[in-house]
């Protein structure tokens, strides 16, 4: 009942924190539940919850998504997950968590120091950013990075931004919770963690959605960044506390 309790609050906050943003669910999520649960049943459980919440951003801001530019991303997000599922059943999970903080922090400050990347290519961009958020999908219900990333070097409007994101990450986690059953992670135990922890989840993606809209273009900038840079952290730390 205390796991229970915990894991509660843990989805709460984090998919609060989807609601205002469109991202960091799992890079909240994933750090601070494994401290009570094993990954492989993290992952799926976060999955079908990041499908469900993206679902009700995508029904409240379906205008704002610019679907012509996600159509590269998407299909390379799709390719990249069965990898991202094969190293989660292959590699220890606290290399894979370490490695994954270390990239967000070291991206975090070069945007936060104002260093931009030159995109002359587009479409090269879109495939190799979709590839790494389908592997961090498939191994640690973390495709957000890359994309997040992505965007904001692209410096996209607040409301633009948090659309592409959650149209990109139903597609990518409505085509990745069949790959997860047919690998035999969707248990009777996710699924009862699923059940459990529901009411967490749709009172957190109601507040979150609540504000979102209170919160101006400046100060949700500078919030993203920062909640980038703190999900590095607990992504490393999560990977040495036991």
């Amino acid at each position: 009942m205390v796991v229970i309790m915990m894991c509660l609050i843990i989805i709460l906050f984090a998919s609060g924190i989807q609601g205002l943003t469109s991202f960091g669910f799992a890079m909240i999520a994933i750090p601070l539940l494994t401290l009570f649960l094993p990954l492989k049943i993290v992952t799926p459980l976060l999955i079908i919850y990041s499908l469900l919440v993206n679902v009700i951003i995508i029904y409240k801001i379906k205008e704002y998504i610019q679907i012509q530019k996600m159509v590269y991303l998407i299909i390379s997000g799709i390719i990249g997950t069965p990898l991202g599922i094969y190293l989660l059943l292959v590699i220890e999970e606290d290399i894979l968590k370490a490695g994954v903080g270390i990239v967000i922090l070291l991206a975090a400050g070069a945007l936060y120091y104002g260093c931009k990347a030159n995109i002359k290519n587009q479409k090269l961009a879109n495939i190799i950013t979709g590839l790494l958020s389908g592997i961090l999908n498939g191994s640690l219900a973390m495709s957000g990075p890359p994309v997040i990333l992505f965007l904001k070097n692209e410096d996209v409007e607040k409301q633009i931004f948090r659309a592409n994101l959650a149209f990109y990450f139903a597609i990518i986690d409505l085509l990745t919770i069949p790959i997860l059953i047919y690998g035999g992670l969707i248990t009777q135990e996710v699924l009862r963690y699923t059940l459990f922890l529901l009411p967490g989840l749709i009172i957190g993606a109601w507040l979150g959605m609540y504000f979102s809209n209170k919160v101006n273009n400046e100060i949700f900038k500078r919030f993203t960044l920062y909640l980038i840079a703190v999900m590095g952290v607990l992504s490393i730390v999560s990977s040495v506390i036991k």
